[in-house]
């Protein structure tokens, strides 16, 4: 897979809707996981909220979208990020040292629970970056 970058929105209980919604409007494949799949809220109440969900479409489109857990700020209007994805770890590594530089690191790029190189941040210019590094299959 080539490196990607594409728009990650950020919802209130509301990203499966809104994720059919495009998914009806772009067509393509859309996959969604939850924050109980991968145990990734304590909160009971979030374990059938979206943690992950990607809509590929056929002409190639990528739009991505999760709900935002209880525990963070939901501001309407500054919840987009751009998502840095592939499996060039050095590049993708390289992109995110460059981004970090005076950024405020959210989450520091390390393992993640689905396998992936995961970390988050809010550049220089106040602008929100995912980058996930995809595992290496095991043999």
């Amino acid at each position: 897979m080539t490196t990607r970058l594409n728009p990650y929105l950020s919802f209130r209980d509301n990203a499966r809707e809104a994720m059919a919604f495009y998914h009806s409007v772009f067509g393509g494949d859309l996959n969604t996981s939850t924050f109980g799949e991968y145990g990734a809220s304590d909160d009971p109440g979030e374990k059938d909220k979206v943690m992950h969900s990607m809509l590929e479409a056929p002409n190639g489109l990528v739009l991505m979208g999760a709900d935002t857990p209880s525990s963070m700020d939901y501001n309407p209007g500054d919840n987009i990020s751009i998502s840095l994805s592939g499996e060039d770890e050095a590049e993708l590594r390289g992109y995110w040292d460059k981004l970090a530089e005076g950024a405020n690191v959210a989450e520091q790029l390390a393992k993640a629970p689905w396998g992936d190189t995961f970390g988050m941040l809010t550049d220089r210019f106040g602008i929100n970056w995912l980058v996930n590094i995809a595992g290496q299959p095991q043999p």
